[in-house]
């Protein structure tokens, strides 16, 4: 199972072309449907030529919601980078290129859209070197730039062609027997109960399992399992997850808690990081510093860097 994510500059299409690639609209708030932009993590599946399924998480663009877009990248396979051809690389472009250079992730396409807004060759040519410019250095730099419209159908199929091509040459995700689920999502079903979702990585899960909520400590079992909407019995590293748990409240559960086998993980207060700081970065890192911490779906805005160097 796959799952890709979008990135990108806000209002340059990333939720209308996950539409027209799935059929399904990621922006279920009411407030991203009044306000048309991307608030929260939206969700989508595309079914390939192939009949195999692929996960999407729809990120937002703006920085004010930064925190979900990071939320969101974690756990993903491979990226869509989406530039609209009537502005081009803008802000939150490089922020989100430079999130995609830091997680390493390094596979993906750059989806032009919006060329159904652009009748300037030349303008579409200067566009695409300076999106090659912006990617010089990044784990992203060969990337290919895929021109669509989203409006008209424009190179949608040819996008699909070459993000079947990109995903089949990636190794299978591992399976090391110790299930974990950063989860990005909690809700309630009537009838059901409590259900939280993720990107499953580590090992398989299965119906029945007793897991348990780190780092609280809760104990639960799945109850059931749903994947793309089908239920199903065991969940594979690397799908979209949705997992109906019984001995849990909702209001006990919160973005950035993680489902896992029980014993498998320990909660801690202090973690080793090799840091790696941004060339472009606007001002020095001081010793001491107040910093924003991302872990998974998990994120610590009070965390203090103590370095002796």
């Amino acid at each position: 199972m796959r799952v890709i994510g979008t990135a990108g500059h806000v209002d340059h299409g990333k939720s209308t072309l996950v539409r027209r690639l799935t059929g399904i609209d990621p922006d279920r708030l009411a407030e991203e449907k009044a306000r048309e932009m991307t608030i929260d993590l939206g969700f989508a599946w595309l079914t390939m030529p192939d009949k195999t399924v692929v996960g999407i998480v729809d990120v937002p663009g703006h920085r004010d919601f930064i925190e979900n877009m990071l939320a969101g990248v974690g756990g993903i396979d491979a990226v869509l980078l989406v530039i609209a051809a009537d502005e081009g690389v803008m802000p939150q472009t490089r922020e989100h290129l430079a999130i995609l250079n830091l997680l390493g992730i390094e596979h993906g396409l750059i989806v032009l859209t919006k060329i159904d807004m652009v009748n300037d060759d030349e303008w579409l040519e200067l566009v695409q070197q300076e999106i090659r410019d912006a990617l010089q250095g990044t784990t992203l730099a060969s990337a290919p730039i895929l021109p669509v419209s989203a409006h008209t159908g424009a190179g949608i199929d040819a996008l699909i062609t070459a993000l079947a091509g990109l995903l089949a040459g990636l190794p299978a995700r591992p399976d090391y027997g110790t299930p974990r689920l950063p989860i990005d999502r909690v809700f309630t079903m009537s009838g059901f109960g409590t259900v939280v979702t993720g990107t499953l990585t580590g090992g398989a899960l299965r119906v029945g399992d007793e897991v348990e909520l780190f780092p609280d400590g809760l104990a639960a079992r799945v109850r059931g399992l749903q994947s793309y909407k089908q239920s199903v019995t065991h969940a594979y590293p690397g799908s979209r997850v949705a997992v109906n748990v019984s001995g849990i409240d909702k209001q006990r559960v919160m973005r950035g808690a993680v489902l896992a086998l029980p014993d498998t993980l320990h909660p801690s207060t202090l973690v080793d990081v090799w840091l790696r700081y941004l060339d472009d970065a606007p001002r020095p890192l001081q010793h001491n510093a107040e910093v924003k911490f991302f872990a998974g779906t998990t994120d610590r805005k009070s965390t203090r860097l103590n370095s002796s160097h």
